[in-house]
């Protein structure tokens, strides 16, 4: 049964041959339409108005700002759209820090065709599609970070809950507006976090707080 309403899919990929393969499969297949396909994250930025999608296909490795780390502002401006990573490469720290930063779904670029739109409409109606390569990496993952680690300083309820936001893909400026405190209070927050962690990225953070429990 075709729908009659399209999923909206946006697609990020520096590749040309991949980027254009993608929009032809996206726009010949009935149920799916490709609203825009960019060649970097800052593309996207540049480019205003225009329908928001449904789901973004997002290559991982791109010129200028990674993928990996620009999850977090494609999921500010189009909140309700799902983020799906498209990688050729099985990279534990690439795959934690998009998932992080708000990443619905990882697949491998040589996923075929009819399971990558399969995993577009699964990501839409709220799934978390992977690649079974993905899926046993991100197992392996928690298995080696599944001990709880034992902090030297407790975080304060309002840290902890900053950086649970921060863990969902809200920007600063968003999770500020949410706790209603000011950006450079939210900065002072996190370069607290960093100290009582001991670590220097979100993704380490983050990471060290849900194996302590805390998120």
């Amino acid at each position: 049964m075709i729908e009659t309403t399209p999923i909206r899919v946006i697609i990020i990929e520096d590749d040309r041959g991949t980027r254009d393969g993608l929009r032809l499969l996206v726009d010949g297949t009935p149920g799916y339409r490709c609203l825009a396909a960019f060649a970097s994250l800052e593309q996207v930025q540049a480019a205003r108005g225009g329908e928001p999608p449904d789901v973004v296909l997002l290559d991982i490795m791109l010129p200028g700002e990674p993928g990996s780390r620009g999850v977090a502002a494609l999921r500010e401006r189009w909140p309700a759209a799902a983020v799906l990573m498209l990688t050729a490469f099985e990279d534990e720290d690439k795959i934690f820090e998009s998932l992080c930063n708000g990443a619905t779904g990882y697949l491998l670029k040589r996923t075929p065709p009819a399971r990558l739109l399969e995993a577009v409409r699964e990501a839409r109606d709220g799934g978390a599609p992977m690649s079974p390569e993905i899926a046993r990496k991100v197992v392996e993952l928690f298995r080696r970070t599944a001990p709880p680690v034992a902090l030297q300083e407790a975080l304060t309820p309002q840290e902890v809950q900053l950086l649970r936001l921060l863990a969902e893909g809200c920007s600063y400026q968003t999770a500020g507006g949410q706790l209603g405190i000011s950006i450079n209070t939210v900065r002072n927050y996190i370069r607290n976090v960093y100290e009582k962690l001991q670590v220097h990225t979100k993704s380490a953070a983050v990471s060290k707080a849900m194996r302590a429990g805390l998120l």
